[in-house]
Parts: C-alpha cells; structure tokens; sequence
C-alpha cells in the first residue's frame, strides 16, 4: 500500500470561516456520518455527478473547445518553453495509439516507460490511453540511482511489456542492458549508440490511420489505463491497475470538491514524478480534466536542482501550487527574499496543496506569514489523504478546520468505514475511484487487502478532530503497521511521535525512525537536513557529514530537541530515553526510502539492526534527572 497522508500532528485550529483569505470555490458538503457497533461510516452528502468514460473524452472536449491552449508545456534546450495544445496532442495521440496497436501490445505486454516527466512521455501515455494498452511509468530512480536495479527487473518481470521508453538512452543505457530482454523494443528520443537496437521516438509519430478509432472504441471504464506501482513499503512495489473508471471518477470528485477547476483553467507549475499517483494521476488529471496546462518542472526540492523550480515560478503564475513538505519549505524561504518570484507567484494562485508528507506546524505558519506580509490576504492551504490504490483522493480538508494534520472529510463518491484495529481506528474506502486488486496477486490475500464489506484497507489510522462533533472531520494518526508495544507492553503510537519530531526539530530534522519493539524504552534515529545542519554549525557546503554532527552547535541542538520533546512526555509511550543522529542518508537501494522522499521505517530498522543494537548497548553522554539518555554520535557497526 503506498499512503499520501498528512503526517504532522502539532495542532489543528477551527476555523469556522475564511474572512480575509484569497476568494476560492471550495466545496463544502456536510457529511453523513453513522455509527454501526464500533464502526463510522462517513460520505458526503454530494451526490457524485457524471463523469466520461475514458480519460480520452477529455482530451477530445478539450481539443474542440480550446485546440490552440496548450495542454503541457516544459523548457527546450534554448531555455525556451515549448508547448504541445490539445489538438496537436490529439492528433499525435492518434499516431501513436495506432503505432502501439500495430506492435500488438496489450494488457498482457503494456508499455513500460522508464524516464521521467517530458513532452514525449506524455505523448506515449495519451498514444497508449487512446489504443486502450495500459502504460506502466516506473521509477526513473530504479534505473538511475539504484546499482543493483533489483527493483526494475522486478517491475518489468511482472509486467513482461513489449514496449520500453526511455527518453535519455546514453543514461538509461545501463539499465536496459541489465533489465530488459533483448526481444523487448526500445523506443528512445536520444540513442544510445549501442549494439542494441533503438526505435526514435518519431518512428511513432509516423504511423498512419488504421484499426485505431476501432480500438478506441472499445475502451471503456473498465479498460486498465496504466499500471502505478506502489513504494513497497512493506515489501516488494505492487502493481496497481488504474482503470479509466478509477481515473475519470476521482477526477470528478476533485472538480465537486474544488468547483475552482470549473471556473478558471487551472496552470500548474510541477515537478511531482508521474510515476507516483500524485503527480501521474492527480495533478496531471487535474489539468487535462478541467482544461487546463500543466508546465512541467524539471527542478525539484534537493541540493542544485531547487533554483530550477524558482526560475520557472518567476515567469509562470500558477492558479495552484502543489509540493511535498520539503519544496513548501525552500519556496516560502524563497518568497521571503525574492521580489519578482513574489509578484508573480501571488498574482492569481487560489489554493495551495501539499502531500507526501506532512507540512509541519512551524513550516506552516511560515508560509502563512509570508502570504499574508507580500500578498495583503490569505491562501487555503489544503491537504487530504489519498493512496496509489484509490486513484488517488479519498478525504479532503474542506472542513472548517485549519492546521497541520487535518485530512478532512470524505468526497462525493468516496465512502469511509473506520474499524477499530489496535486500539486505533483504521480508514477503509469504498468507491468507483478503488481498485480491484493487485496486478498478478494471489486471490487468497484478497482478504488482507479489503475487507468483508468491501472496503480497501488502507492501514492508515485516523481519529476525529472532536469525538463529540464527528461533523468536523478526522486528523492522521500514523501508520498502524508502525506502532509497537514496548517490553511492558506499552503500546507506542510511531505516527504522532515522528511528527512531533519533524515538527520540533524543524529546520533541522528531515525525518525520524523510532525504536524500542520489545525493548524496555523508546529510541529514535534522526535523518537531519545536512544543509541546515552545516548552517548552524558554521561550516562550508563541503563539510563533512561527521563533522557536521560532531560540532559543538548541532550536539546541543538535538540534545535540546530531546529535552524538549519530553517535556510534555506523559509516560514510557512518549518519552524518548535516547536519540541517535545518522550521519548516513537512507538507502534507495535498500529500500529505506522511496523515489517521493518517503522513509520506510520498518526497513530502515532492519538495515540498520546493528546500530540499534549499539544505540542501545550505550548509556550515551547526556543524561537529564536519570531517565533521559542521548547517545551523540555512534559509530556504525
């Protein structure tokens, strides 16, 4: 299962109106809300209205109500943007859905495409969408970064495709030598020049009207329109089948939960990989739904590559803004300084959204502040919960409540059973947006996957704002597959306390890793923003991590961090007795992280074992009233 939640915790204000914010048409059904025994049952009151058929349907209106309007848009090698409108996009849709029917591709032999966002992906995922030949994006990072590409072979073997894309074929040359077999066609924008033949892309582009209006016809809601593979966060990435039906119903859902779509095109400035559902299906769904263009970003929120996003934010305005938590924070550091980014990022943004993780408390009142001083008014800042297997949206914050950790209230179409499971409640849904499976899965784990009602299990805990007043929505409450009982059987809830950490230790801490499965007390690995980190300590960008963590300044700071974090620590569940600072980022590789920056804590646990074993050989250096112990700096064993 691969989960979008909003992890942060620090608090959730009412905020029963939104005087002095931005105008935005921001839906606001009031909930259906049941209890059955231990059960809620939650759905918005909205009827869910029709949608199309087919992802497709849209590209024709669009094509015909606005042919010039570009759909997609991204910076060519003179540094200017080069864009392809609906009718053109229509048209080379056409072409290649032939080209790949003429290939006899299939469910049974999809496209796979390997490279990141660019015009020509797009293309192929239209062509493919046209033909009714489901595409697969994969993790660029599974071909680029990984040196083992344990997790391509295992993606291509379960899809057995008989079609690969990659644009860059010098840089993905490596990994298709490893992974793809020789029979399997490469289709490649630039070649390698290798001994291996390679199809141009614009051999595709040639193909001439045949079977495919046909083909075209024949797809229909159930039609699989791509597969998206989950971060395998539990184990090896699953392979979801997202069908038309699934794509079209979710984006109706977020055009009744955001009527803003409806009545301004929306343009959008995005990095967030099409690999993942909430790049690939939301944001670029979002764009192609409601008639809008997408510019694609090719910056990203990592050391070198952010001044890119910041370049293209000073002459593109976005209607609204997407980012993770991490991208919101260089953009607000930004906006605090920059004057022509300000004036063109505020002239008509209407909403911002993060997802992927959560925006702690502190980012958030930041970016608020810097709204309000250069921009004279407010701007929602919305969030919500949503997962590869539900295409994505299931829950929005459209309720009257504003602050880090909200997810909201269910959209129309989308319904929610909470069971409780472990002593905590766990969101399941229940709508045309659902898949119905797993790729190639075993029918015997269908009962681990929904449950006797039908509803997907999602493993995500939530709990109501109020219990009192169910009405108000519902706050994340960690990954219930993450929490553990201590020796005394005290149960420890890892979701609000690694929030709490990256909410405390902000700017300094990327993320936390807690500890203490059957031990006596609670341990935590911080993975710490280096770059901030050497800011403190005084030290150049080349630093040394070790010498980073050893300086006097950043010791103090984390051993700070801890004191403060168990100030308010109520009992062995909360209070953290010793905390260690990685100087080792995680692992792709291993999969302690995935391509989205996500932290994996049970891998990273085992991976590490033996540290965690020193972490708690150790009694540390610090120790405050005999019960809190810091363990500075271990060294890898």
């Amino acid at each position: 299962m691969d989960s979008e939640p909003t992890q942060t915790h620090a608090r959730a204000v009412m905020q029963p109106d939104f005087a002095g914010y931005r105008a935005v048409a921001i839906g606001s059904a009031a909930p259906q809300i049941e209890r059955r025994g231990e059960c809620w049952y939650l759905r918005s009151t909205e009827a869910l209205d029709d949608f199309p058929e087919r992802v497709t349907d849209r590209l024709v209106s669009g094509a015909r109500a606005h042919p010039d309007r570009w759909l997609v848009a991204r910076r060519g090698a003179d540094g200017q943007w080069q864009g392809i409108s609906y009718a053109q996009m229509l048209e080379r849709a056409r072409a290649i859905g032939q080209a790949l029917l003429e290939r006899g591709l299939s469910a049974q032999r999809p496209v796979a495409l390997l490279s990141g966002n660019d015009l020509e992906h797009l293309q192929v995922a239209l062509g493919a969408l046209w033909a009714g030949v489901p595409y697969a994006p994969i993790s660029p990072a599974y071909s680029l970064v990984s040196s083992d590409y344990g997790k391509l072979r295992h993606a291509l073997d379960l899809l057995n495709p008989g079609l690969v894309f990659a644009a860059d074929g010098p840089a993905f040359a490596a990994a298709l030598d490893a992974a793809v077999p020789d029979h399997v066609e490469r289709v490649v924008v630039t070649p390698a020049g290798g001994a291996r033949r390679e199809t141009p892309f614009e051999i595709l582009l040639q193909a001439q009207p045949g079977s495919i209006e046909d083909a075209q016809a024949r797809v229909n809601g159930d039609t699989i329109a791509k597969f998206l593979f989950t971060s395998g966060s539990t184990r090896l990435p699953k392979a979801v089948p997202t069908t038309h039906r699934m794509l079209c119903s979710n984006q109706q859902m977020l055009l009744q939960t955001f009527p803003q779509f409806g009545m301004e095109p929306p343009v959008l400035v995005d990095w967030l990989p099409w690999n993942h559902t909430f790049g690939g299906s939301h944001n670029v769904g979002i764009a192609l739904y409601n008639g809008g263009t997408l510019y694609i970003d090719d910056g990203k929120p990592v050391a070198g590559r952010f001044e890119e996003t910041l370049r293209n934010l000073r002459e593109i305005a976005p209607t609204l803004y997407f980012n993770v938590p991490k991208g919101w924070e260089e953009l607000t550091a930004a906006l605090e300084t920059d004057a022509r980014l300000r004036e063109t990022f505020f002239s008509r943004v209407k909403m911002y959204f993060f997802a992927g993780a959560g925006l702690s408390q502190a980012a958030w009142d930041r970016l608020e502040r810097v709204t309000q001083a250069h921009c004279g008014e407010r701007i929602r800042i919305m969030a919500g919960l949503g997962m590869t297997e539900t295409a994505p949206s299931c829950l929005f914050t459209t309720g009257p409540v504003m602050g880090a950790g909200y997810i909201g209230l269910p959209a129309p179409g989308c319904e929610t059973r909470l069971v409780p499971v472990d002593g905590k409640l766990e969101a399941r849904f229940r709508g045309p947006n659902v898949m119905s499976g797993y790729w190639r899965a075993n029918e015997t784990d269908r009962h681990d996957v929904f449950d006797e009602e039908g509803y997907y299990r999602t493993g995500d805990a939530v709990r109501f704002v109020d219990a009192e007043r169910p009405e108000l929505g519902l706050l994340f409450d960690g990954r219930i597959a993450e929490d553990f009982k201590l020796s005394s059987g005290t149960f420890v809830s890892v979701g609000p306390m690694r929030a709490r950490i990256v909410s405390g230790g902000a700017p300094y801490v990327q993320d936390a890793v807690i500890a203490g499965m059957d031990r006596d007390d609670i341990g935590v690995l911080i993975f710490p923003r280096l770059d901030e980190c050497r800011v403190l300590a005084g030290l150049d960008a080349g630093a040394a991590a070790r010498d980073v963590l050893d300086s006097a300044a950043v010791r103090d700071c984390f051993a700070d961090l801890m004191e403060r974090l168990n100030r308010d620590a109520t009992g062995s569940a909360t209070l953290i007795t010793r905390l260690h600072v990685m100087d080792a980022p995680p692992s792709l590789d291993l999969g302690e992280i995935t391509d989205k920056g996500s932290i994996n804590q049970r891998v990273v646990l085992s991976q590490r074992a033996a540290l965690v074993n020193a972490l708690y050989a150790t009694r540390g250096e610090h120790v405050a009233n005999a019960r809190v112990i810091f363990a500075r700096h271990l060294q890898q064993v």
